[in-house]
């Protein structure tokens, strides 16, 4: 590895722990579950707190059969097309369309704004792509694990349950008293699944408001 690319790394997990400040900890009002139906939300400024959804506007579960690769869908989803770049420049296209099955819990585009600023810049460079895939990699889970089967597991693990992750790190899911899942990365801070349960033919698909950070380096 070159010196060029170390100091792209360190720059870029100087960035990324540096996101404890203003990560998302506010839950949902209430868990949703499938396919969403609304339009996206307009994005906030860096460290804004986001609402919780509207009771009103809550996704119904889709009864039609999936028809699409998690690779396919992800450009299609509402307010993750941060992500959906992200997702090719760590070139993990390929990944998400193989045959899984896979969980990808997907980060919304405002999750992203919450970076410090020239984080997603660093990240977006060639050099960063080994970072940037661990990072793509550690919201990405082996198995297709719906929303019943991860609180059955943080059930039957006293309250929380350990995901393995693509990127060989734990990522901690536990149950809220709302109904909600929260994810705990390594650095300890939570994101939260808004809507659940989008099942693709290669697995399945949470939406969440926050990123988790890996260790790297």
């Amino acid at each position: 590895m070159t010196v060029k690319t170390n100091l792209m790394i360190a720059a870029a997990s100087s960035l990324l722990l540096a996101t404890g400040a203003t990560a998302q900890t506010t839950a949902p009002a209430a868990p949703r579950t499938g396919a969403p139906t609304t339009a996206a939300p307009m994005a906030a400024a860096p460290g804004a707190t986001t609402a919780a959804p509207q009771a009103a506007g809550v996704p119904t579960a889709s009864t039609a059969a999936a028809t699409t690769t998690i690779a396919a869908a992800l450009p299609t989803l509402p307010n993750r097309a941060t992500l959906t770049k992200l997702v090719t420049a760590a070139k993990l296209q390929t990944t998400l369309a193989g045959p899984g099955p896979y969980t990808l819990f997907a980060p919304s585009d405002e999750a992203f704004t919450r970076l410090p600023a020239g984080a997603l810049d660093t990240l977006l460079k060639p050099e960063s792509v080994p970072t940037l895939a661990t990072i793509i990699k550690y919201h990405v889970v082996a198995g297709a694990l719906t929303s019943d089967q991860l609180k059955a597991q943080i059930t039957a693990g006293g309250g929380k349950a350990t995901l393995t992750t693509l990127a060989g790190q734990p990522l901690i899911a536990s149950l809220e008293a709302n109904g909600n899942i929260a994810l705990t990365d390594t650095a300890g801070i939570k994101s939260f699944v808004d809507t659940a349960d989008i099942k693709e033919t290669n697995g399945v698909v949470h939406l969440t408001n926050g990123m988790s950070v890996p260790k790297l380096g």
